[in-house]
């Protein structure tokens, strides 16, 4: 996990990014945590680095920027929670 937030340098012990851009690694999936109106940007952000995934956490849809991602070739994913959902699935694996 590497956190970004422009307004702090560390998150939860570990060096926070201003933006996504500013992370000198690939990055896989961004998981945005953010108010629906705040994810163009983001997912704008996460095209133009080429991350392989977008997830928009519960509650958190914005329609046509999941659409610019997928035509860009990332999966995205609106109103679903990350760590539910892998709970979820990994439970399926196991029966």
């Amino acid at each position: 996990m590497i956190p970004v937030n422009p307004n702090e340098g560390e998150v939860l012990g570990a060096k926070s990014y201003p933006c996504l851009e500013d992370i000198p690694e690939p990055i896989d999936v961004v998981d945005i945590f953010r108010r629906s109106e705040e994810v163009p940007p983001v997912i704008d952000s996460a095209i133009a680095i080429r991350a392989k995934a977008v997830w928009l956490q519960l509650g958190v849809v914005s329609p046509q920027s999941c659409e610019s991602a997928r035509s860009a070739g990332l999966l995205a994913v609106e109103d679903l929670c990350l760590l539910v959902e892998h709970k979820r699935r990994r439970s399926q694996l196991a029966l």
